[in-house]
């Protein structure tokens, strides 16, 4: 793949991300901001009961907050991330097996997903504010990144894994054992990284559940919109020889009608 061809397929990827970033936007703001909200007045309430205190004041307000600082977070990472995946993708291209551009871009957005979202999820899912100790930031951060850059590795150590099992298992059960591998290796992990438990007692349970169905549905928007836009763009880059056939093909009927 030449220079080009990559600087194009990057183009591309930030445009998809930034597609991706909007309909993300979209959800995060219907699903997730009235639970933000909800979590923020829990903790202004226990503030004003503890202390005798009213509502913190904000240093930015909360509108502000849930508009225009929502939209530049989600649509800046929706780029960064469509970026990212358009070079991996360049990399993945024809390596990870006979797949069409569209369908290996669908296939990269699933287990980038997995990989960078969904695994580190279930082992450190998100919370909404209020919830979690303020002193223990710098270690929860860690934490999470940390599963985060394992499963990323572990992922691809399983489709290397998967790819020089393949002649000799076949495609199916190489596919198999490398997954069966990942998830065990994913599982040690888990047991081995500390756990980590900081939602008040009387936090309501609902608001939690509400809250990381909300946080993972964003990023399952996100992803596959990344993938289905991506793919598309892909597609018509790298294997436009269908559309132009198409387009000769109506150009001579239309030449033989007249």
């Amino acid at each position: 793949m030449n220079s080009a061809t990559v600087r194009s397929l990057l183009v591309r990827g930030m445009l998809s991300g930034l597609g991706a970033g909007v309909l993300a936007l979209i959800v995060a703001y219907l699903l997730g901001e009235s639970k933000v909200d909800a979590a923020i007045a829990y903790e202004d309430g226990h503030a004003a009961h503890e202390h005798g205190d009213g509502p913190s004041v904000e240093i930015v307000s909360r509108t502000l907050q849930s508009t225009a600082g929502l939209a530049t977070g989600v649509l800046v990472y929706g780029i960064a991330l469509g970026g990212i995946a358009a070079l991996a993708y360049c990399f993945a291209l024809g390596r990870v097996g006979r797949f069409t551009p569209r369908a290996t871009a669908a296939l990269l957005s699933g287990v980038a997903l997995l990989a960078v979202y969904v695994v580190p999820f279930l082992k450190y899912p998100a919370n909404p504010p209020s919830v979690g100790d303020p002193e223990t930031i710098g270690k929860r951060t860690t934490l999470y990144f940390l599963m985060m850059v394992l499963s990323v590795l572990l992922a691809v150590a399983a489709v290397i894994v998967g790819k020089r099992l393949a002649p000799r298992l076949g495609n199916w059960y190489a596919t198999v054992v490398a997954v069966l591998g990942f998830a065990v290796l994913v599982g040690i992990a888990y047991a081995f990284l500390p756990a980590i438990n900081e939602v008040p007692a009387d936090f309501s349970a609902s608001l939690l559940w509400q809250f990381r169905l909300a946080a993972l549905a964003i990023q399952l928007t996100l992803w596959a919109s990344f993938g289905l836009l991506f793919g598309h763009f892909a597609e018509r880059l790298l294997n436009p020889k269908p559309a132009a056939a198409a387009r000769e093909t109506s150009q001579e009927a239309a030449a033989t009608a007249h």
